[in-house]
């Protein structure tokens, strides 16, 4: 029996990272192949079944989380919706809180329980759909999951605690997603995982991912590949010859370094120092030059001393990064630093993060000058108040720098590229116009 005014339909809402809207995209692609109606984040707010994938990864997001399953719980009281399910990282750490806290939600999931939500929802687990998807994103682009969990220790991190011990998916396996993708008109391939340094190590006995990146790079219709989440430590220096040597592979790296002096190093159970890591970078910009590299950092850990605090400002005052994020401290129960004092008051971690970002926009605002009058391959993704706004291969989607083009200037279609001459720049966006190539 369905809800008055309401159709017989699922609305999947997910929250967090691109980690999570793969994983919605499977439990969207499950339903879809069971023929149920449903559609993700639907704003007509016609479903009578809501199911929330959840994030637990730092305060604000879990507070988003806990927010919006009480918006819908409050909903299901009213009788607005018939069932609530809550699955995701939140749910998978919490299970216990939640249900007692919030009894009105029919049932909790895990990170790992996706064939029990079907079967609770009256669908069968079709395992003929592995390695395929419908995606959520603009068709032309796509983030491709290559393994799941993390063994890394790092104290501040509760990722192990909800998404377990570090899974590579097989060569074969996701050759197979990235062809279905590719069929259906994705041209760039986002990879991701908590740990894409690791991949391979589990299944093959050594890093894989240079062999990775060259397997997909070989897939035809493969235009863009971009590489995200990869761990400083013990990092493959081989995928970078991967990645100079293939035009589709993108010159771009996303590794999130957290800290840059010795001591938070240490405390923070990274496993590298601050001269390694140094070498990593420059290594990086060595072996492909002209790599934009995009890191984040953590302000506020307990133990941050304003020396540590000043020798990371060094670091990124040195280095400059292309592209740099940065979150204040949080804790999280059952991590190694949650046992710690939270000795860096919030308003200080706050200001240290401003001040770390102040610097980041200045190098930011220099590098994107020195861009003014080249040309460079544009993905457009959107057309948005009059301009088309699409990336250079140095950008990722929802993160990174923008390209915009006055919209009457000339016609693009979204999901194409173009060649683009850099006419302004502001401090994080470029503006230019559309040349023949």
């Amino acid at each position: 029996m369905k809800t008055k005014n309401k159709e017989n339909k699922v609305n999947i809402i997910t929250l967090g990272c691109s980690k999570n809207i793969v994983d919605s995209e499977e439990l969207f692609s499950q339903l879809k192949a069971n023929n149920f109606n449903v559609e993700h984040e639907s704003t007509k707010d016609d479903a009578n079944v809501i199911i929330i994938n959840t994030c637990g990864f730092i305060d604000n997001a879990k507070q988003e989380s806990i927010d919006t399953i009480l918006r819908f719980a409050e909903a299901k009281k009213q009788g607005e919706i018939d069932k609530l399910y809550v699955t995701g990282c939140l749910s998978q750490r919490y299970m216990p809180d939640l249900q007692k806290e919030i009894p009105d939600v029919d049932k909790y999931f895990g990170t790992t329980h996706l064939p029990q939500l079907l079967k609770t929802l009256g669908a069968d687990y079709k395992h003929e759909l592995v390695g395929e998807r419908l995606i959520t994103t603009p068709s032309h682009y796509a983030y491709l999951k290559i393994s799941e969990g993390c063994d890394r220790p790092c104290s501040f991190c509760a990722i192990p605690i909800m998404r377990g011990k570090h899974l590579s998916k097989s060569f074969e396996q996701l050759e197979t997603e990235v062809k279905g993708l590719v069929k259906n008109g994705t041209k760039e391939i986002l990879l991701i995982a908590q740990d894409s340094t690791y991949y391979g190590l589990d299944l093959y006995g050594e890093r894989k991912l240079a062999e990775l990146l060259r397997r997909m790079s070989d897939i035809e219709g493969v235009e863009w590949i971009r590489l995200h989440y990869a761990y400083p430590s013990q990092f493959p220096i081989d995928a970078l010859d991967v990645m100079q040597e293939r035009d589709n592979i993108c010159k771009y790296i996303d590794i999130p370094l957290q800290h840059t002096s010795d001591n938070m190093l240490k405390i923070m159970r990274r496993g590298i120092t601050s001269k390694r890591t140094q070498e990593v970078i420059d290594t990086m910009r060595e072996k492909v030059p002209g790599i934009a590299i995009r890191t984040t950092l953590i302000a506020g850990h307990p133990g941050e001393t304003e020396q540590d605090f000043k020798d990371l400002c060094k670091f990124v005052e040195l280095n400059k990064f292309d592209r740099l994020g940065i979150f204040t401290y949080s804790h999280e129960d059952g991590t190694h630093a949650g046992t710690m004092l939270d000795d860096v008051p919030q308003e200080l971690k706050e200001e240290r993060a401003a001040i770390v970002m102040d610097i980041q926009q200045g190098i930011s605002a220099k590098l994107n000058q020195q861009k003014i009058g080249k040309t460079y391959k544009v993905l457009f993704d959107r057309k948005d108040s009059g301009f088309y706004v699409g990336r250079t291969e140095f950008d990722s989607p929802e993160v990174d720098n923008e390209v915009l083009v006055d919209a009457k200037s000339k016609y693009v279609r979204i999901g194409d590229f173009a060649q683009v001459k850099i006419d302004a720049a502001e401090d994080f966006d470029l503006y230019g116009t559309i040349v023949n190539p």
